[in-house]
């Protein structure tokens, strides 16, 4: 780690007016740092060091600039420093205006550190209300022409993390903006995990609101196809199985292969399951044929975590309706003690799921 004087001969090197190249050591040296949490955090305890690096984001050298926002991506990734960077440092006005240039090199890094920043509650926050927002950053994600230095990919976490909060998924369920139905075909986004994951976790966040589920399976969304075709194979189904399915998912090729990603696989499962929390999710699903694609998926899944959700679901599918008055299921309180056994259960089948993976 450097002393107090090195740091000070750091900083003297990363002014606009050094020579280049030693310019550029200082900004490879600064990054090497941030490379662990210790040279993070002491980097974050240095606000003239972090001002200087925020003035070198204009720098004409792409090599230093690239350090820079590298270095960001480090320290971003280290929550305690979230408010030093966000509030301390007004980072954020800076990586929005540079998100929305149509030829900026560095968008993705920025996407990555908005990321990492929204991770936390009041950053998210700060994040979810500052210029871009959340309409301009599914825009930004959908349109693949905008930057054509940026793939936008890590918009996707990005996306997830926001729809945390209550405030952001009331603008992505709004149903006269047309923002869920936006991302719903990234699903299955072949070119990036990261991006089918941040879709995926974001339409999970969304089906906590119970109260738009008969609007997510209605045929002005028709959100189940875009969660069970991941999941699908295969396999063959009987005629009659095949005719109640949704229409994208009759028939399927002999090569349909499933989302290859074990925690991809159980968002989606998680997402269905809280989709069957009302009596109307229920009924959709089970009219829906949603039983025959479970039980081949379940015997073809091996991750315990996925084929877990799965039995889960299908339990739900195949048992009776609750009694009177208990069709919500998000809705039935839960005495104390059941709700104490409901969680040694869930740890101790969290236990029994461990020693399954490490005994593979």
């Amino acid at each position: 780690m450097l002393s107090e004087s090195e740091l000070q001969e750091l900083l003297s090197f990363l002014r606009p007016e050094t020579r280049p190249d030693v310019k550029a050591g200082a900004t490879e040296c600064v990054l090497g740092l941030s490379a662990n949490r210790d040279g993070c955090l002491l980097l974050g305890s240095k606000p003239d060091l972090l001002q200087a690096l925020l003035r070198l984001t204009s720098d004409p050298s792409i090599g230093i600039v690239k350090d820079v926002y590298y270095t960001f991506i480090n320290l971003s990734a280290e929550e305690t420093l979230h408010q030093v960077l966000v509030s301390a440092l007004n980072l954020l006005p800076l990586l929005c205006i540079n998100l929305l240039d149509p030829s900026f090199p560095f968008s993705d890094q920025i996407c990555t550190i908005l990321s990492n920043l929204s991770r936390d509650d009041r950053t998210c926050r700060q994040v979810l209300q500052d210029k871009v927002g959340l309409s301009k950053l599914v825009e930004l994600f959908c349109c693949e022409k905008f930057n054509p230095k940026a793939t936008f990919h890590y918009i996707g976490p990005l996306l997830s993390n926001l729809s945390q909060l209550q405030e952001a998924r009331e603008e992505i369920l709004d149903r006269d903006r047309c923002v869920l139905q936006r991302l719903l075909p990234f699903t299955q986004f072949e070119a990036s995990t990261i991006r089918r994951g941040g879709v995926i976790a974001t339409l999970r966040n969304c089906c906590f609101d119970h109260s738009h589920h008969a609007w997510l399976l209605s045929d002005e969304v028709d959100l189940l196809p875009f969660l069970l075709l991941p999941l699908a194979g295969p396999e063959e189904l009987s005629e009659e199985e095949n005719e109640g399915l949704p229409v994208d998912l009759q028939y399927l090729p002999e090569d349909k292969q499933r989302e290859p990603d074990s925690d991809l696989r159980r968002m989606l499962l998680e997402t269905l399951l809280l989709l069957c929390a009302t009596s109307r999710g229920r009924s959709v699903l089970k009219s829906r044929q949603v039983y025959a694609l479970m039980r081949e998926y379940h015997s073809w899944e091996s991750t315990p975590q996925a084929r877990s959700a799965a039995e889960k679901l299908i339990q739900i599918l195949i048992g009776d309706e609750p009694q009177t008055g208990m069709d919500n299921l998000m809705e039935i309180p839960i005495p104390e003690e059941v709700e104490q056994k409901l969680r040694e259960a869930d740890a101790q089948e969290q236990e029994e799921l461990e020693r399954e993976l490490n005994q593979d």
